[in-house]
């Protein structure tokens, strides 16, 4: 089965809409951004919803409605940088495909880190792309961020699975904001207006699988469970999945790093969802080592048959 593509996420947009999230389209061919200016609210002439008609030149802008200030924050310069990143796309196109995964993730790193700096001067950040500054671990706040979260899709024509993601831990309280921007969806998630989970339909239960490499674990869990494998990108593109009831589980063990969940996983804990370490334990970021190598996002419900069939199956946390 194959993730929706960038010409049908109109398709996963009403999703989306059930769970109450406010989907944004990013236009490519404008005079001005197609996201407004970072830290203005957009002008009401410019606010479109999806759905309703638009015209393809004009810009679209999001509208930040009554959130945190720091996931409404952490939602404009996520949606920022993948406005870049699908100008790039569409200014290089595809035939280099290593210059375009190269080319996004510094120019999104660059962007992201340069807005932290503007208007988060106080706080210290971890960014894939960036050297680890071992000040973040005296820090009160620090920003984790994958600028650009499934590099592979990114590059590959049609694709819509990668994401951006901007997170903020705080000493004493952990993840406190989140947001996750889908572009070539048209999508934006953050935790403070979290959408409503969907009620889980009877049909079979569905377990985001990587595309390309799927643990081997994932066959037995999901016989166990009765339910069926559903491929896709990036980790970010698998928790949004289960966030928005596209699919009810993503389990990963075999190697990942803090940038690669934090932002969505802020976002599924304020949605209500069950994230943990694979044998259960809390997930916990802005460590010395920054390595976060298995997680378990999922329905409640499938918590307890997930983590069971894990221990069973000898799947042990990797330090």
């Amino acid at each position: 089965m194959e993730y929706l593509g960038e010409q049908n996420f109109q398709i996963r947009n009403k999703a989306f809409a059930a769970a109450n999230v406010i989907p944004f389209r990013y236009p490519l061919r404008t005079g001005r951004h197609p996201c407004g200016t970072l830290m203005g609210l957009p002008e009401p002439a410019d606010v479109r919803y999806a759905g309703e008609s638009h015209d393809a030149e004009r810009p679209i802008n999001v509208v930040v409605l009554d959130r945190s200030e720091d996931a409404a924050f952490a939602a404009r310069v996520a949606v920022h940088a993948g406005a870049a990143l699908l100008a790039l796309r569409a200014e290089r196109g595809f035939a280099d495909q290593a210059a375009l995964r190269a080319e996004g993730d510094r120019r999104s790193h660059e962007l992201l880190v340069a807005e932290l700096a503007r208007h988060r001067p106080g706080d210290a950040v971890l960014s894939e792309e960036g050297k680890d500054d071992p000040i973040r671990l005296t820090a009160e706040r620090v920003w984790i961020v994958d600028p650009l979260d499934g590099t592979r899709e990114y590059a590959e024509e049609g694709r819509a699975d990668w994401a951006v993601h901007v997170a903020l831990w705080t000493r004493g309280k952990g993840l406190t904001a989140g947001a996750i921007a889908l572009p070539a969806q048209g999508l934006g998630l953050d935790s403070g207006r979290p959408p409503a989970v969907p009620e889980r339909s009877d049909a079979p239960v569905r377990l985001a699988a990587s595309r390309t490499r799927p643990p081997a674990f994932l066959r037995g869990l999901t016989e166990r469970l009765g339910g069926v494998e559903v491929p896709m990108g990036s980790a970010g593109a698998k928790i949004a999945a289960v966030i928005s009831g596209e699919v009810d589980a993503y389990v990963h063990a075999g190697g990942q790093y803090e940038w690669d969940s934090a932002a969505p996983v802020a976002v599924a804990v304020a949605a209500g969802l069950h994230c943990s370490r694979v044998d259960g334990s809390p997930l916990e970021y802005n460590r010395a080592d920054p390595r976060l190598p298995d997680l378990v996002v999922c329905r409640p419900e499938l918590a307890e048959p997930i983590l069971s069939h894990l221990r069973e199956a000898g799947v042990g946390k990797d330090e």
